[in-house]
C-alpha cells in the first residue's frame, strides 16, 4: 500500500510540478502532447506486461490497455490533425517519460507473480495520477472543446482503467 501511494505521489509530482513551476496553465498543444505522450507510456508498459506475465487475468488487462490507450491517441491524432496543431513537448511530457522509462527498468528485473504485483500496482497509481491531472489540469487548461470532449471521454475510460486495475491488483497473489 505505501509502495503504491509512494509512487502515485511521485508520478503526481512529476506530473505537476513542471506545470507549476511555469506558473502558467499548459497550452492546448501541450496539453495534446501531454496525453498522447501519457497514453503511449501505458502502451509501452502494457506491452511489457505482455512479453513478461503468464497471469491471465494481468495479460486481459494488458491487452485492455494496448486496445483502449491506441484508440484513445488514434483519436487525439486525428483531432490534431483536423486542428492543424503540432503537439508541443514540454517539461511534463518529458518528465513522464524519464519516470516511465525507469519504472519500465525496474519491472524489467521482476518476473512472476513479483512483476503481476509491481506491474498492477503501478497501474493503479498512474490512472490516478492521470485522472487526477486531467480533472484537475488539463480539462480545465483546455480551450478547444473538441480537446476538451476528448480528453473528459479519455478520461472515463482511464477512471473505468483505475477500478479493473484496483479490481486485479486485489486478485492477483
Amino acid at each position: 500500500m505505501i509502495a503504491r501511494l509512494t509512487a502515485g505521489l511521485a508520478t503526481l509530482c512529476l506530473l505537476s510540478a513542471p506545470l507549476l513551476a511555469q506558473g502558467a496553465k499548459p497550452t492546448d498543444p501541450q496539453i495534446a502532447h501531454i496525453a498522447y505522450t501519457a497514453g503511449q507510456l501505458d502502451i509501452d508498459a502494457a506491452k511489457q506486461a505482455l512479453d513478461k506475465s503468464k497471469n491471465k487475468e494481468v495479460r486481459e488487462f494488458a491487452q485492455d490497455m494496448v486496445r483502449d490507450h491506441t484508440e484513445v491517441n488514434k483519436q487525439a491524432l486525428a483531432l490534431v490533425k483536423k486542428l492543424n496543431v503540432k503537439p508541443e513537448d514540454n517539461d511534463t511530457s518529458r518528465a513522464l517519460t524519464k519516470q516511465a522509462a525507469a519504472k519500465r527498468d525496474e519491472l524489467a528485473k521482476l518476473n512472476g507473480a513479483a512483476f503481476d504485483k509491481a506491474y498492477v500496482a503501478n497501474e493503479v497509481a498512474y490512472h490516478k495520477t492521470v485522472n487526477g491531472a486531467l480533472e484537475n489540469t488539463l480539462i480545465p487548461s483546455a480551450n478547444n472543446a473538441e480537446l476538451k470532449s476528448l480528453l473528459q471521454t479519455g478520461l472515463k475510460i482511464f477512471q473505468g482503467h483505475q477500478q479493473h486495475a484496483e479490481h486485479v491488483v486485489s486478485d492477483v497473489k
